[in-house]
């Protein structure tokens, strides 16, 4: 009923009453984000480690021993990552001597090849540096504050993590039955398809991702120590980690990763093995491996991508930027079986058309047909393959006891 009134608007109403809606979504994640992160890292946590609490409560575990086992070895991995960062600053730290003599011979080299191209002496570029120390001791002197305050907000969410996901695994059917009654019964099979497609992408993503970590991490530090880079563990950990944030990420990976080489060596041919290795891994990741892992069940184009990295990086900070792409694919799914939000789902959408909607007039309907069309000439796989897999589920959650009582 509701829908057939939205639907009599005049369409300029109607975007304009979309527009309203994401001003005040994203007002709403602004203000509150410090709560709404934290929420949507568990949620999509709690979907991932799913199957694994599934695999332990049909052991006959107790469902809270089940919960606790699998946020058992969160910990545990997550205990073992920082161990591991640890001891590669450690290493790190310990090279500092080493670190600052070759950091000062490429200053000097900087600076000789300065004095040979200007006018600027080694004494006049030493003392624009000295005019420049007092600014910069104050702006690093914010920095740190910042930083403080980062470390701070970072040990919280660290903290409230364990706490959503136990909460979430453990009332999953309360929410679920919270989801479907906020929708009218004819809207059930709609909400049901979206929430099984959503629950396979998260999975398949977030596994996807940690899959790619692992081998990013070994082929990228494993060929940089064959070579003979120094940390090129640390290179390679930290370009995996970074290669999360779409586009964005690589490039900041790019930067640390000739950094590291810099400071860890006074040739140059070093910092040309480490963009030309990253560059190889990286072909390798977004052709060969990524897509034979994560499937294309969802595709998002290029520029939904970039916007949404930069926009979540302005509006929730460095967390924002990681879910980002998670996020868009489920708002994507859920715009596509929407009749009055379907033209954001193409937006969103990499289903691009080899013809005009000028000329080809077929192209400005919204039937599923032309979507399935789309969907083939763009190699994007059907997404109704994930209602076996929802089927699956729900005869592994047959097992479950507390899916039984009401």
């Amino acid at each position: 009923m509701i829908q057939e009134q939205y639907a009599k608007l005049p369409v300029t109403v109607r975007r304009a009453i979309e527009l309203v809606g994401i001003y005040y979504l994203f007002a709403i994640i602004l203000v509150g984000k410090d709560i709404i992160m934290p929420l949507l890292m568990a949620f999509f946590l709690a979907i991932m480690l799913l199957p694994v609490f599934r695999f332990f409560h049909r052991k006959k575990l107790p469902e809270v021993f089940s919960i606790l086992l699998t946020l058992l070895l969160l910990i545990i991995v997550m205990a073992a990552l920082v161990w591991f960062f640890s001891a590669q600053i450690s290493s790190l730290v310990n090279d500092f001597p080493v670190i600052k003599q070759n950091v000062t011979a490429h200053l000097n080299s900087i600076s000789a090849w300065i004095s040979s191209k200007t006018n600027y002496t080694t004494a006049k570029q030493v003392q624009i540096i000295n005019e420049q120390s007092d600014k910069l001791m104050n702006y690093a002197g914010g920095m740190v504050s910042g930083a403080f305050g980062s470390i701070t907000s970072v040990f919280v969410f660290v903290a409230l993590l364990p706490i959503y996901i136990f909460l979430m695994l453990f009332y999953r059917n309360l929410l679920l039955r919270f989801v479907f009654l906020w929708f009218p019964k004819q809207s059930h099979e709609k909400v049901e398809e979206a929430v099984r497609e959503s629950q396979t992408i998260i999975k398949s993503y977030l596994v996807g991702l940690a899959i790619q970590i692992t081998y990013i991490t070994v082929l990228l530090g494993g060929i940089l120590f064959f070579i003979g880079i120094k940390h090129a563990i640390l290179i390679g950990v930290i370009f995996a980690f970074l290669n999360l944030i779409p586009y964005i990420g690589a490039l900041i990976g790019n930067i640390i990763g000739v950094l590291l080489t810099l400071t860890s060596s006074q040739e140059i041919w070093p910092i040309f093995a480490v963009l030309g290795t990253i560059a190889f891994v990286q072909f390798l990741d977004n052709n060969i491996l990524m897509p034979r892992i994560v499937g294309s069940k969802v595709k998002i184009n290029a520029l939904a991508t970039i916007v949404g990295v930069i926009v979540a990086g302005a509006v929730a900070g460095v967390s924002g930027m990681f879910l980002s792409l998670p996020v868009i694919a489920v708002m994507k799914i859920i715009f596509d079986r929407t009749d009055n939000m379907k033209q954001w789902g193409v937006l969103l959408g990499d289903e691009r058309p080899a013809h005009s909607p000028l000329a080809f007039p077929i192209l400005r309907s919204k039937s599923k047909e032309v979507q399935e069309q789309l969907e083939v000439q763009n190699k994007i796989e059907p997404t109704n393959e994930n209602e076996e897999a929802g089927k699956k589920t729900d005869e592994s959650n047959k097992t479950d006891n507390d899916d039984k009582k009401l």
